[in-house]
């Protein structure tokens, strides 16, 4: 049974859907250094990374966790399409002694201050960067006196963490830069990957991406849709929502979109003719 918890004061868990994937073999370390934005060569056994595919246009393919289970063996697990990243990581693997094995594996997410120390159990406890931990594994658990949140809640969070979701927030279009990522799932020391060129040159210059991922919130309950336009107070057309919920611990509707780099922040904007305040995601 699920109960109303505020994540910013108590922690909850929640059964969520990830896709994951085994990387395993005598080339994998190599094999994923190449297409992996993250120092996987980097990792200790046990320890996980956020990470980006991209496409050799410095596009993103597919964003992902990754841990490091052995020498030989990673798991990636992605809130995208599994099918997809199989499908990308396959384009690229010729002559490359490595096997890619789906994993029928359940997640938990565990949200809220002092998630990190929650008694859990799982084949991998994966840090998640804007705070808390997913629980991984065929069977994982977390302590049966652990309050139990629903969907939305859980959506919330994420959304106003300012966490991208892949499919939603994050597609093939986008750019590391205007998704917010880059900080945590780039690493610019570990040599060449596919798509590094982009992102290493818009990091030298600052980034000036057209647009940036950021928060919107507005009083009361909102009928958003996503794609929904958002305009500024003048009525110019500024940008798009991309996700949407509705927070009713705060009687809010919260949402992620995107929105033109020359529009400051914060900001009052207009969404679906209602105000809004927008703000850059909390990093």
């Amino acid at each position: 049974m699920t109960s109303m918890v505020d994540l910013s004061t108590m922690v909850g868990a929640c059964a969520t859907q990830r896709g994951v994937l085994a990387v395993a073999g005598p080339d994998a370390e190599d094999f994923l250094q190449g297409q992996l934005s993250q120092d996987v060569a980097a990792l200790a056994e046990g320890q996980s990374a956020w990470s980006l595919v991209l496409q050799p246009q410095g596009r993103i393919d597919a964003f992902v966790r990754v841990t490091r289970q052995a020498a030989d063996r990673y798991v990636l697990d992605t809130d995208g399409s599994l099918e997809q990243l199989i499908v990308r990581l396959k384009r690229f693997m010729l002559r490359t002694d490595v096997t890619l094995e789906p994993l029928d594996w359940r997640c938990i997410a565990v949200r809220g201050p002092g998630a990190a120390d929650a008694p859990v159990s799982g084949e991998i406890v994966g840090p998640v960067p804007t705070g808390g931990v997913d629980v991984l594994g065929p069977a994982p658990t977390v302590s049966e006196d652990m309050p139990r949140i629903d969907a939305e809640s859980l959506e919330v969070q994420r959304i106003k963490a300012g966490f991208p979701r892949m499919g939603v927030d994050i597609d093939d279009r986008t750019i590391p830069a205007e998704a917010e990522v880059v900080p945590w799932t780039v690493s610019f020391t570990k040599g060449c990957f596919t798509g590094q060129e982009l992102v290493a040159r818009m990091d030298s210059r600052g980034s000036n991406a057209p647009r940036y991922l950021r928060l919107l919130t507005l009083q009361g309950r909102a009928e958003l849709t996503g794609g929904d336009p958002i305009h500024s107070t003048d009525g110019a057309d500024v940008g798009n929502v991309t996700s949407i919920a509705w927070d009713a611990i705060t009687g809010t509707t919260v949402a992620l979109g995107y929105i033109r780099r020359s529009l400051a922040m914060p900001a009052e904007v207009q969404l679906a003719g209602c105000p809004a305040q927008a703000s850059a995601v909390p990093r």
